[in-house]
């Protein structure tokens, strides 16, 4: 197993900005894709505005064809259930192609930080296994990866009773020959809120128009996550993430001099990545082309070749 004597990062409170970390992240030259056209707004609500119509209690969320994903957040607390909304890629042969080039860029990246090989196999697997998916939708950002959904039908009561997805029933169901769960929970895609956090966290990131540089960082930040539960080397991986923040602020603070609050905003879109889970960026960008296949299995066969 390896040791952390042969990292030089400086520890908790350290500057010294000659260390593995710094240097690794200063000097990560990613390539970007090309930018993909902004994807257009849905079209199909009129059905689901007459819908939701129909609550009392929920009479403003009736609007014409032209709501806005403000209306439609809105719309999704009806308390009768009917406006909940799901989605999924609307081209997955182009945009899983796209995420799966981006996850090999990004498992390089962690592969290239001494101090992330340094940490022990079992603090290793921890971090990759939390930090895979908000790093992925880093890559996404940095290559400029845009994509359009589609909307999907969420299954009534008595469809998921029928196809046995509820209760007791899915057993019944099995036994007259009805499909596998499998099949009817891949129907219902991706919550919409899913995608729009995904979606306005991509916004960010261009709006913001993140260097190379400030993306390295951001990795850094959010790969050494002291946030996790069993982490043997707790205070080692604390002290890189406080490394990697100390970076990312003298960068800023020596190229955009005359901009106060760029560090800040960054902090803020770096925030935004908490709510995007891996199931839900497995399921969007994944399943449409590896089905059931469990994605730890892939990122352990793709890090470490097992």
């Amino acid at each position: 197993m390896a040791t952390l004597e042969g990292c030089h990062c400086p520890g908790a409170g350290g500057q010294n900005n000659n260390s593995i970390l710094y240097n690794i992240l200063k000097n990560d030259s990613l390539s970007t894709t090309e930018e993909e056209p902004q994807p257009k707004p849905q079209q199909q609500r009129q059905h689901h505005t007459q819908r939701v119509s129909s609550c009392a209690s929920v009479s403003s969320c009736s609007s014409s064809s032209s709501l806005s994903r403000l209306d439609l957040r809105q719309q999704q607390a009806c308390s009768c259930g009917s406006s909940r909304r799901r989605g999924s890629l609307r081209s997955p042969q182009v945009t899983c192609k796209a995420a799966s080039a981006v996850l090999v860029k990004t498992l390089r990246f962690v592969k290239n930080v001494p101090c992330f090989r340094e940490l022990p196999e079992d603090d290793q697997l921890l971090l990759v296994r939390n930090g895979w998916a908000p790093l992925l939708v880093l890559g996404l950002a940095q290559d400029r990866v845009d994509f359009e959904t589609t909307e999907t039908a969420e299954p009534s009561m008595l469809q998921r009773i029928l196809t046995g997805g509820c209760g007791s029933q899915s057993s019944l169901t099995d036994r007259q020959g009805g499909p596998p769960p499998e099949q009817t929970t891949g129907i219902a895609g991706v919550s919409l809120s899913d995608i729009q956090g995904i979606k306005a966290f991509l916004k960010k990131c261009w709006v913001l128009d993140i260097s190379t540089k400030e993306y390295a960082y951001l990795k850094g930040a959010v790969l050494f996550n002291s946030d996790l539960q069993g982490l043997r080397y707790l205070h080692y991986i604390q002290s890189l993430r406080r490394e990697a923040h100390q970076a990312l602020n003298e960068h800023v603070k020596l190229i955009y001099r005359d901009d106060s609050t760029r560090f800040a905003k960054l902090l803020i879109a770096l925030s935004m990545l908490r709510n995007i889970s891996p199931p839900v960026v497995t399921q969007l960008f994944f399943k449409p082309v590896i089905g059931a296949v469990n994605m730890e299995d892939v990122l352990l066969e793709m890090f470490y070749g097992k």
